[in-house]
């Protein structure tokens, strides 16, 4: 899964959000390094990931970008995230364009605390709405393609939105079905890390 689905899956609470967003730039036991509730964030982030992984939906929706390589794995994440943005009303009670403000508005109080490559691309993120972005196929558009230039243009992960629109409603039913056992998963593991 991606940000908005790993900031989702903590229960509303801010600081596993926390944690559950910074855990790609926590190496190792690192993550001791943090407060409590945050080392918890990522602990579950860790486990979102594994479960996500290894879960055969995920694997299936994966081939659907093979041409990318090892990248089709961040594609479907960023895809997974599509489908929760666009069915946000279904899932939280908050509309989307208020959880996202509301998630930079908890990273700008807690600046210090994030690792520092977090607190580089934080202001992009921030300045380019990625979160609310990932409503629209034109906004993962444009985030692929942002991806693609972070790799120097070697994922042309930029194309990907090809097979996503030829794939779309596979896609979609595919997220749905999964998102619910991984939404019953992360509960599960919050109450037990808690």
């Amino acid at each position: 899964m991606n940000y908005l689905a790993h900031i989702y899956l903590s229960d509303n609470q801010p600081e596993l959000q926390i944690g559950n967003f910074i855990a790609d730039s926590v190496k190792g036991k690192n993550y001791t390094n943090y407060p409590e509730g945050i080392q918890k964030g990522i602990l579950i982030h860790r486990k979102i990931d594994s479960f996500t992984d290894s879960h055969q939906i995920v694997k299936d929706c994966k081939r659907k970008f093979n041409a990318y390589g090892h990248y089709s794995g961040v594609i479907t994440d960023i895809v997974f995230d599509h489908f929760l943005a666009k069915k946000w009303s279904n899932y939280h009670q908050v509309p989307l364009s208020k959880f996202t403000a509301d998630f930079y508005l908890l990273l700008q109080k807690n600046i210090e605390i994030l690792p520092p490559r977090v607190q580089q691309f934080y202001p992009v993120m921030k300045k380019h709405n990625w979160l609310l972005k990932y409503e629209t196929i034109a906004g993962i558009s444009d985030i692929l393609f942002q991806m693609n230039m972070r790799t120097r243009n070697i994922s042309k992960m930029n194309y990907s939105v090809i097979e996503l629109r030829e794939h779309y409603d596979y896609l979609e039913a595919q997220f749905g079905m999964f998102f619910k056992e991984l939404e019953d998963f992360s509960l599960k593991e919050i109450k037990e890390l808690i």
